[in-house]
């Protein structure tokens, strides 16, 4: 199991959801979520839960969104540039353990 950190949108509910791919799904804290494999037009496919070694994504705005810890399981690592987090990790399973606002 693999502790990294991820961004989620929060919801006006107080609901977690994913940024891009997947907006509908709900995603709970404290229970094991499975990556689905959505191909989604204008974005590469790359199933499973997409998640930063370090809380860093400078690429992205927090505007409506919160970092959360998270643990993985099934994760891949992925080395990208720094301007986009470094070190990304590619899950097949999530569980959010922490949110912070």
């Amino acid at each position: 199991m693999i502790e990294a950190y991820k961004v989620f949108r929060l919801r006006k509910d107080g609901t977690l959801g994913p940024l891009f791919i997947g907006q509908s799904i709900r995603v709970p804290v404290g229970e094991w979520i499975k990556a689905q494999g959505i191909r989604t037009p204008g974005f590469k496919f790359r199933p499973g839960w997409h998640a930063c070694s370090t809380q860093s994504a400078p690429h992205l705005t927090l505007k409506g969104r919160v970092w959360c810890r998270v643990s993985l399981r099934g994760a891949q690592k992925h080395e990208r540039p720094p301007s986009q987090g470094g070190l990304w990790y590619v899950a097949k399973y999530l569980k959010v353990e922490e949110i912070f606002k």
